[in-house]
């Protein structure tokens, strides 16, 4: 922990990086001490089995402005995204993927785009996957549009910052991450989205395939759906 309260978390959920780890932090290091906040890197380790941890215990050592939470087993994006927002002590969030495929250099013109929204979205106007990758993403895209009347263009991009007090008033469930910016627009919250540049994984394999990335979110989405439609909205009038 730092001895100055940092006022940016960046959160990277992680599984079997140990290639990565060491280079987003160098990298994320360059670029946010550009800036005049204090801040922090918080890696959260879903029960990787390839030595992960003890590098970011190590890196530690030598930049005590990064953390780290450990779970005895791999719990899913979705929970090392969740105890790593409440690990964190910064008023802004700053979410991205352990695979240095976002590039932490776009991190400065998401903070700048908090100044008039509550969360600033990326999205990859020039993917580095497989087409495979890249069709099933288009048609979960669409398909997630065309049933929860949302605009993001990108949801799969993990690239985001937003306002931590916004937190208060979202609950998440397993696969909810694909769904950050709905669950925001439904608690009143303003969405920014920014184009961010993508980039190919060069070390490691990918923990997600065409399965866990089209046919669960197609499951997920009926939750979503169901929650839009009965969410409450009021606005009062009068109380007295």
């Amino acid at each position: 922990m730092n001895s100055t309260r940092p006022m940016i978390s960046i959160v990277v959920p992680i599984k079997d990086e140990a290639p990565n780890v060491l280079p987003l932090i160098l990298e994320t290091k360059e670029v946010m001490e550009s800036l005049p906040h204090p801040f922090e890197i918080i890696f959260v380790d879903d029960g990787s089995t390839d030595g992960s941890y003890d590098i970011i215990k190590e890196a530690h050592k030598e930049y005590p402005f990064v953390g780290a939470v450990k779970f005895r087993e791999n719990r899913g994006q979705m929970a090392a995204f969740e105890a790593g927002f409440r690990r964190a002590c910064g008023e802004i969030v700053v979410t991205m993927d352990g695979d240095l495929q976002n590039d932490p250099g776009d991190i400065p013109r998401l903070l700048q785009g908090l100044e008039n929204s509550d969360m600033v979205c990326g999205y990859r106007a020039r993917r580095m996957d497989s087409w495979v990758r890249r069709l099933s993403s288009r048609i979960a895209n669409g398909v997630r549009r065309k049933f929860t009347h949302d605009d993001t263009i990108d949801v799969g991009c993990s690239i985001r910052a937003f306002k931590k007090e916004c937190l208060k008033n979202i609950k998440f469930y397993h696969g909810m991450h694909r769904f950050f910016p709905t669950l925001f627009r439904l608690e009143g919250y303003t969405i920014a989205q920014i184009p961010v540049n993508h980039r190919p994984r060069l070390r490691g394999k990918t923990k997600y395939g065409v399965g866990n990335r089209l046919f669960r979110a197609l499951r997920d989405l009926m939750a979503v759906r169901w929650m839009i439609d009965r969410h409450i909205h009021y606005h009062i009038e009068e109380e007295w």
